[in-house]
């Protein structure tokens, strides 16, 4: 089957609908099938051979952060160029309502449209605002898939129709087997906690980690706190400036160094504020066997089970937070039981599972032409 994928978002700028995209396209081409990405990219940018660029994006405050997007007439041209180049039998569009490649390849596809809609938080008022008229382009797409609940529930009381849920998918194998660094792995004096995540995105709940410390530090004096992603330095120590001698902050990682990031760690803490719609960071950690500490959100909750796979703790809560994360450093044989279960769940979403569930939607839509 030749496939086309679209991410709206620029793939040279680390994000999780680009992680998506990318790992289905590796593994959609290491099934036989012909994959092509389309995205935006900065120039000279270090791509994946399969992924074509739409050219440069430009950042754009969109549904509650700074996305980086590409539209215009002239990422227009290059969509219709890619689409006629390709010779698609399906375009799968991912978040085809943001501005950007996903709604021109919408607009200009002629093949059966398949669309993925990550987001269970609609707050681009434009966006909301243009509805009406994308409306005969939503009718374009052939089959819905939304990647949570939390995002199929926005579907149908935002935009209007079904979805299937198909969750996204964790090479769950490359985590588990990770090598742990050694100046990354705590100690019962020093235990270490890593937060993943763009530092200027307050919906991160970074700031919250930053409060918890002082009662974290109080009854463990050498916890580290490890945090990884893009963003500056100074606002990060402002947020702690009586401890910021234990936060690390490591900046961005590759995926190699992610993965041995999530092992190394002794609790991984998710202190979102809102809006998620899955928690992906959630099952890589689990996949790595590390415990997860996180915010009772709605996506969190039912990745964690309830709270089975996972310890949940109230969101913006910094004491809540401290409370959980010391009840998991105090009792080490209840964390590895945790980090076990959670690993287990955490198959659910391997990308064997979850790619052959893609397909599954591809084959709905195409099996009519194919006849």
């Amino acid at each position: 089957m030749r496939v086309g994928l679209v991410c709206p978002y620029s793939f040279d700028v680390p994000g999780g609908v680009q992680a998506h995209v990318r790992d289905l396209a590796a593994h959609l081409g290491a099934a036989g099938h012909h994959v092509s990405v389309l995205a935006p990219a900065e120039d000279g940018a270090e791509l994946p051979p399969f992924v074509v660029s739409a050219g440069r994006a430009v950042p754009v405050p969109y549904n509650g952060s700074v996305s980086r997007l590409r539209f215009g007439p002239v990422a227009a041209a290059r969509v219709a160029r890619w689409l006629d180049d390709g010779g698609f039998d399906v375009c799968h569009l991912h978040e085809p309502l943001a501005p950007s490649t996903s709604l021109l390849a919408l607009w200009a596809a002629t093949c059966p449209v398949v669309a993925t809609f990550h987001t269970a938080n609609l707050r681009s008022r434009a966006m909301q605002a243009a509805y009406p008229l994308l409306r005969p382009s939503l009718e374009k797409i052939a089959a819905r898939i939304a990647v949570s609940e939390d995002a199929r529930r926005t579907v149908v009381e935002h935009i209007g129709g079904d979805a299937v849920v198909v969750p996204n998918g964790v090479d769950t194998r490359r985590f588990a087997t990770a090598a742990p660094r050694p100046e990354w792995t705590g100690t019962p004096g020093a235990p270490v906690l890593a937060l993943l995540g763009r530092l200027d995105e307050p919906r991160k709940g970074l700031h919250v980690l930053c409060a918890a410390l002082p009662r974290l530090r109080a009854a463990v004096p050498g916890v580290r706190v490890l945090v990884a992603g893009h963003g500056a330095a100074e606002p990060v120590r402002a947020l702690a400036p009586a401890d910021a001698a234990a936060v690390e902050l490591l900046g961005p990682l590759d995926e190699p160094a992610k993965a041995a990031l999530l092992r190394s760690a002794d609790v991984y803490v998710a202190p979102h504020t809102g809006a998620e719609s899955f928690g992906i960071v959630l099952v890589e950690a689990m996949s790595a066997g590390t415990a997860v500490a996180a915010s009772d959100l709605g996506a969190f909750r039912r990745v964690l089970g309830d709270g089975e796979h996972g310890r949940l703790f109230t969101p913006g809560d910094p004491a809540a937070l401290a409370g959980a994360v010391l009840e998991l450093l105090a009792d080490p044989a209840a964390r590895a039981g945790l980090a076990r279960a959670g690993q287990l769940a955490a198959r659910t979403y391997d990308w064997a599972a979850v790619a052959t569930d893609v397909l599954r939607v591809y084959e709905t839509v195409t099996a009519g032409r194919r006849a």
